[in-house]
Formats: C-alpha cells, structure tokens, sequence
C-alpha cells in the first residue's frame, strides 16, 4: 500500500525555522520525483520545492528561494523540506508528492502537515 506521511509542521515566529520530513513507502522512492507544495487558506495548492529521481537536482519557487532547501534520502525512503527565515505568508498545509520519473500517472499525495508562522 502506498503511503506517505508528513511531519514536522508546527508554529513558528516569523524568522524561525522547520524541518519538515516525509516518509514513504509502498513503491520504488528511488525512481520518483518528489516535491512540496503548499496550499494556504482562500488559496490554490503551489508548488513550492522539487527534487528529482536521477540526479537529484532541485528547483523552487521564486517566494522560496533562498530560505527552503529540499533534499532526499534514499535509504530511508524520506524526503525533507528545511525552511528558514520563515515569514507569514508561508503559513499553509504542506503536502508531500511523488510522481514516477517515466509514469506520471503514478503519483501520490500525503496528507499534509499545517505550518503556522506568527507572532
């Protein structure tokens, strides 16, 4: 069965900082492309952070860049997204993708985890 779990959400001041992890199990982690989004209230979900299956290369939102850093573990079938210099507007339900590198209809969600950033 294909399961992914996020964790680490929380509050947090502005300036602060989160690592948030997913664990995934139930298909090949390896040979998928993995990445974040975030869907805030009133708001669509967005893309924030992406790594890929082969060369593990990432990309970002341009509201992200700088202060978020996606990195993956293979071993250990996890992804994480650590999140610096948090503001405000980070503030959202994160969720956990994984999308097959040759299938795309072979794609999963988590469940989310809620960031809250505020004074």
């Amino acid at each position: 069965q294909v399961e992914l779990v996020e964790s680490g959400g929380g509050s947090v001041q502005p300036g602060g900082s989160l690592r948030l992890s997913c664990a995934a199990s139930g298909f090949s982690f390896s040979r998928y492309a993995l990445g974040w989004y975030r869907q805030a209230p009133g708001k669509e979900r967005e893309l924030v952070a992406s790594i890929f299956s082969v060369s593990s290369s990432s990309a970002y939102a341009d509201s992200v860049k700088g202060r978020f850093t996606i990195s993956r573990d293979n071993a250990k079938n996890t992804v994480y997204l650590q999140m610096n210099s948090l503001k405000p507007e980070d503030t959202a339900v994160y969720y956990c993708n994984a999308v097959h590198w040759v299938y795309s209809d072979r794609n999963y969600w988590g469940k989310g985890t809620l960031v809250t950033v505020s004074l």
